[in-house]
């Protein structure tokens, strides 16, 4: 009984949390996980999360799938750490569960936990190996992590716990979280360690490992509050269970005896102080009889701490079901009120009103809702759990009272919008309305300003013919406006009826000015008819001024339309990109110049007209107005639009010749551009015809060749900086939007791509040579064989690109004396044309003469030699080839060749026909 006083030391092992957590995670991170493993870890893992949320009333059935969205992680988190998490989104889509699960991940890794490899996404997408990945390091965080055992802590800590207990128990032997718990004595142990009054030790069975399992996980369900988290059967079929699943329900067992552990520690403090005054007989039965006092009081503290938090449920629920109640209370006669405001403004107030309650008063209460029945739900699925009887709320405070309470406010809700949506549009109707009279009533009062006045007065009894004309004109204009107007008066009071209709909060205003105008409207008719009659009893006065007006109308009018046109052509914007073009605009301005001298006399003439009949008015006493009835167009306003004409002729010049400069430099940067792409894109030609030429070069040697190559790369190298310089002169032509440049073929792209092929031109030549001098050396051809293959390979080359095609080459082939078939040329062009691109080129060539002209032997060489050792029989015998061949040799073919099946053969006979055969084919030899 002493091994159960146990003395618990704190210890630092050295490692942060942090530390320890990333050791944990990189046991076995890359493995990928067995079948077996992983169907236990399941279903310990579930169980375990499900341990913990039912708690809030929940739990999960596929632990890769329940965790998708977040909620339910963030809701575990919540319970085994015992604090708050930052509000979910409550949205379904991709991006909502991302943030969820991500709030979690967080929440873990302000624990000091670093995550190696888990990700928001693959918790989203289902991921299962990184599933049970992320919720095996939570249970180390916070289930494991935090034990420790004298100077052990988490897994080392565990075991060493679960060492101790086992102890004493025969067939018990706890080394690891695997194979030392198969056989179920060792979790049998650990409770009859605690509690002795549940499992008779004695009688278990080390040969019965399915039952001792089964009892253990039967007894920890029912006794211990530990749920069932793993399968016998799954436990026995693997040769190494999961350890991460046996660790799991092991902690379980921790903590569930941790109250007894500080029971026992409490025991352990009253025993050293009074361990003077026992005997050792008594100090032995007060620790036989503490595991029974562990145990009661162990029951007592659940019953109670259960009871306590049931009775804060319900007084939780009560307290928040007023809160919600009353609040709806008081929102629903505010919802009601439907007295309408006259204006826009007070009834868009009440519209702000209601969006704020919207936005910011109801949606708490919403949140307050939902949660008031899920602490419902939760705190009867405690009482039922727990044996206790269901809660029922005080009367009116039902879950599904506060339902329609809340149903009969969203109606009342719903009811007010509409009739505040009703009433604005109402509002808003009138509004325009009374907008649209007011803006129809000002035209039309405007309009009609003076008019009264006009038709009154007696000018017409002092006027001249020409006046009294011009009146009676201007009168017959104003009976057509008058007639025009008749429309608008009927729309004015038209709308005046509408409001009238509509209630408008003003109409006695509208109503008044409505009859006025009516009225004036009236007056006005009585009075147009009154003074026509006066001016057609005048109108015969005279005529020569009359006539006079109409010339000078007849002139005027053509003279300000085209002093109005060159006013715009003098203002008019010009975009040119050539000197010819601002020379065209010139040569026309001078045009323009020319007219001035023949519209100056027209203007004088025009100007004249109106000094005649000034002259007749003067001569003859005319009393009365000068305007011209006929025409709008003053001389004053002809004479301000010439004076303007008069100064926009020398602006436009000076703008032409600013625009002819400009035009000028363009010309010099396209000039200086154009001299040096017409020496760079020649110099480029030439070397690219050189390299050419001294790649198809037949005299000299390759290597005279190569020297030649690498002095044009070292000239072309050099002239690198004449390039540099062109691309200075095209940025400058760019920065001058110059988009064209007749001095020259070339753009600056064309130099671009043709120094780039010249480049790789020379460098493809050189490496070509190169690969000439490696075969003819290797082939051991002379100068004169390549530069035979070369001046073949150049005269049929017939387009001089460096490569003959099928027809070329055949003729090639013909010249050289091959008889050639279409089979024959067929497996020839094989051998120079692999890739089947129709042409050969010279190096191809060159490989397929190297073959045809170097000294090799061939399968028909070595099957007359055979032949010839055997006396021209078509086999041959061991003896033979023993006889004529070195000893190592003649058991190679001995080894090697096949029986000889023809006619006429010796025992023995060997096939050196088909061993040949196989010397230059498809052979194992």
């Amino acid at each position: 009984m002493m091994n159960q006083i146990e003395l618990s030391v704190p210890y630092d092992n050295g490692y942060e949390p942090d530390e320890y957590m990333m050791q944990e995670e990189e046991w076995d991170r890359d493995l990928l996980l067995d079948p077996a493993w992983e169907k236990q870890q399941r279903k310990t893992f579930t169980a375990w999360c499900n341990s913990h949320l039912r708690k809030a009333g929940t739990q999960i059935e596929n632990i890769e799938e329940d965790f998708r969205n977040g909620l339910k992680l963030m809701l575990l988190l919540e319970v085994i750490s015992g604090e708050r998490l930052p509000k979910p989104d409550r949205g379904k889509m991709r991006f909502h569960k991302i943030a969820n699960v991500n709030k979690a991940l967080d929440f873990i890794t302000s624990k000091g936990v670093k995550l190696v490899s888990i990700g928001a996404e693959e918790i989203v997408d289902g991921n299962v190996k990184m599933t049970l990945g992320m919720i095996w390091t939570i249970i180390l965080r916070f289930a494991i992590q935090d034990i420790s055992v004298e100077e052990t802590s988490a897994k080392e800590g565990l075991l060493l716990w679960c060492q101790r207990k086992t102890a004493p128990y025969r067939n018990v032997n706890v080394q690891n979280f695997h194979v030392s718990w198969k056989d179920g004595l060792a979790l049998c142990a650990l409770i009859h360690r605690h509690r002795p009054d549940l499992i008779d030790y004695a009688k278990l069975n080390k040969d019965d490992p399915l039952g001792n399992l089964n009892l253990a996980f039967d007894i920890a369900e029912k006794h211990l509050d530990i749920p069932k988290m793993l399968d016998a059967e799954d436990i026995l079929s693997t040769p190494k269970p999961d350890e991460r699943a046996i660790m799991t329900y092991v902690s379980c067992f921790y903590h569930a005896f941790a109250g007894a552990e500080q029971v026992l520690g409490f025991a352990r403090a009253r025993l050293s102080t009074s361990a003077i005054f026992l005997s050792i007989s008594t100090f032995c039965s007060y620790c036989v009889s503490l595991p029974q006092a562990e145990t009661a009081a162990n029951r007592i503290c659940k019953v109670l701490g259960v009871n306590q938090e049931n009775e804060k449920l319900m007084e939780d629920y009560e307290r928040l079901a007023s809160e919600l109640l009353e609040w709806i209370r008081r929102t629903i006669p505010w919802l009601e009120n439907r007295v309408p405001e006259k204006t826009m403004s007070e009834m868009q107030r009440k519209l702000e009103d209601f969006r704020d309650y919207r936005r910011m008063h109801k949606p708490p209460k919403v949140q307050e809702k939902c949660q008031l029945e899920i602490s419902f739900n939760t705190l009867q699925t405690k009482l039922r759990i727990s044996n206790r009887p269901a809660f029922m709320p005080s009367e009116g405070k039902m879950v599904s009272d506060i339902a329609s309470a809340w149903q009969g406010l969203e109606q009342v809700e719903k009811g007010y919008e509409e009739w505040l949506l009703t009433e604005i549009r109402r509002l808003e109707r009138l509004d325009h309305l009374a907008e649209k009279f007011r803006q129809k009533a000002t035209n039309h009062e405007t309009w009609a300003a003076g008019k009264e006045e006009m038709l009154t007065r007696k000018d017409y009894e002092s006027a001249s013919l020409m006046e009294v004309r011009a009146l009676l004109r201007k009168h017959e204009a104003f009976e057509s406006d008058l007639s025009a107007h008749q429309d608008r008066v009927e729309q004015i009071a038209a709308i005046a009826q509408e409001l009238n209709e509509l209630d408008y909060h003003d109409v006695a205003s509208v109503n008044q000015r409505c009859q006025s105008i009516c009225d004036l409207w009236d007056q006005l008719g009585t009075l147009t008819q009154k003074r026509r009659e006066a001016l057609e009893r005048t109108e015969k006065l005279l005529e020569t001024v009359e006539q006079l007006f109409l010339e000078y109308t007849k002139r005027s009018a053509p003279f300000n339309n085209w002093m109005e046109g060159a006013m715009e052509d003098l203002q008019d914007m010009f975009i040119v990109h050539t000197t010819e073009e601002v020379q065209t605009l010139i040569a026309a301005h001078e045009q323009f110049k020319a007219t001035l001298p023949e519209a100056d006399g027209e203007r004088q003439a025009i100007l004249g007209i109106q000094q005649e009949v000034l002259k007749i008015f003067q001569n003859y006493g005319i009393r009365g107005d000068l305007t011209n009835p006929y025409s709008t167009i003053t001389t004053e306003e002809i004479a301000i639009k010439w004076d303007k004409v008069k100064k926009l002729v020398p602006q436009r010049d000076s703008a032409l010749q600013e625009e002819l400069a400009r035009q000028h430099a363009n010309e010099r940067l396209r000039r200086q551009f154009a001299a040096q792409a017409n020496l760079i894109g020649p110099w480029i030609q030439a070397r690219m015809e050189e390299i050419g030429r001294c790649s198809m070069a037949v005299g000299g040697t390759l290597e005279d060749q190569m020297t030649q190559l690498k002095q044009y790369e070292h000239v072309i190298i050099s002239y690198k900086p004449n390039i540099d310089r062109l691309e200075g002169d095209h940025q400058l032509i760019q920065e001058s939007l110059i988009f064209d440049n007749k001095h020259t073929n070339y753009t600056m792209e064309h130099i671009r791509v043709g120094w780039e092929l010249l480049l790789t031109t020379i460098a493809r030549t050189i490496n070509e040579i190169e690969t000439q001098i490696l075969t003819r050396d290797a082939k051991g051809i002379s100068q004169e064989q390549m530069n035979e293959f070369r001046s073949s390979f150049n005269h049929f080359d017939r387009k001089k690109n460096g490569a003959m095609d099928s027809d070329d080459f055949r003729a090639c082939l013909i010249s050289m004396g091959y008889d050639l078939g279409e089979v024959e040329f067929a497996r020839i062009m094989m051998l120079v044309d692999s890739n089947a691109s129709g042409v050969v080129s010279f190096q191809s060539f060159i490989d397929f003469m190297t073959r045809e002209t170097a000294d090799t032997d061939t399968a028909e060489q070595v099957i007359a030699s055979f032949r010839i050792l055997a006396t021209d029989k078509p086999y041959i015998l061991a003896d033979e080839l023993r006889r004529e061949l070195p000893p190592d040799q003649a058991e190679y073919c001995i080894s090697r060749m096949p029986p000889y099946a023809g006619p006429g053969a010796l025992p023995g006979a060997l096939d050196y026909t088909a061993f040949s055969t196989a010397l230059y084919g498809e052979s194992d030899l």
